[in-house]
């Protein structure tokens, strides 16, 4: 006796051959170009943008306007509206920053292979909450669930760098009243005015690097992913034998990391 629950075939076909909508397609196109301006754009400037006749094109913005997902302002020119920033706000709100950044770094550790952290700010300090090793493990005394130092590692200057005026300099000046020892860079001690243009440096440039600064034969460098408001949400440092990790600028190990963490802050800002 044959089943009474119809199913429908396996489809085998990629996305590129399945059959869609078209007008659909074209419709989120022009949405798209929208969102992805720096400013509201005309009729023309859109049809320029898509190749589109103004005629066929001004269908589709009609569409877009009766659904809310953009507006016209007095001088006809579109922008997003409320229905655009709700999709918006769903989809950033579905998004887990550091599961985003794990399979980053994982990534760049496989890639490298080199030796890769990341670390979070945990009020007064980095806190290490992931740690891989490289084929060829470097010797340091830093594992998953160390506290780092604000001044003695690069994710802690990062973090620095990054804070609130305020907090910043009330950490800074209560560590030079009485320093353990003054924090190097390439090799020369910084007194605190040295120190406060060191993490302007750091903050401009996305990115701190040990030069065997405090672990002999070893270099270190680190950078920032950042939330949407701007905020550090995380560091992400690779480390290696002096001969084998050149955390040089340009270097093959300073632009991967770049890469790796202007990615996932794309990502968790919603952008492309």
């Amino acid at each position: 006796m044959g089943s009474d629950l119809a199913t429908d075939p396996i489809d085998t076909r990629t996305e590129s051959n399945r059959q869609g909508i078209g007008s659909l397609e074209l419709g989120l196109k022009v949405l798209d170009t929208i969102a992805q301006s720096a400013h509201p754009l005309s009729l023309k400037e859109l049809s320029q943008h898509l190749d589109l006749s103004p005629s066929r094109l001004y269908k589709y913005l009609v569409s877009l306007m009766r659904t809310d997902y953009i507006v016209q302002d007095r001088s006809n020119r579109y922008s997003l509206a409320q229905a655009s920033l709700t999709l918006g706000v769903a989809a950033l709100r579905g998004i887990d920053p550091i599961q985003l950044t794990f399979q980053a770094v994982e990534a760049l550790n496989n890639h490298q292979d080199v030796t890769t952290s990341v670390t979070i700010w945990n009020g007064q300090a980095p806190l290490v909450i992931k740690w891989l090793d490289a084929s060829q493990p470097v010797a340091v005394n830093v594992r998953l669930g160390i506290e780092l130092s604000p001044f003695f590692s690069v994710s802690g200057r990062i973090f620095l760098a990054n804070l609130p005026e305020v907090r910043m300099r009330e950490i800074v000046d209560g560590f030079y009243q009485s320093p353990p020892a003054l924090p190097r860079h390439l090799g020369t001690p910084m007194q605190k005015e040295a120190f406060y243009r060191h993490l302007d440096e750091i903050r401009a440039q996305n990115f701190c690097s040990f030069h065997g600064d405090y672990l002999p034969d070893i270099n270190v460098i680190g950078s920032a992913i950042h939330d949407i408001n701007g905020n550090v949400s995380s560091v992400v440092s690779i480390m290696g034998l002096t001969g084998d990790v050149d955390v040089n600028p340009g270097s093959r190990y300073h632009q991967a990391l770049l890469e790796c963490t202007r990615q996932v802050t794309a990502q968790i800002c919603g952008q492309r």
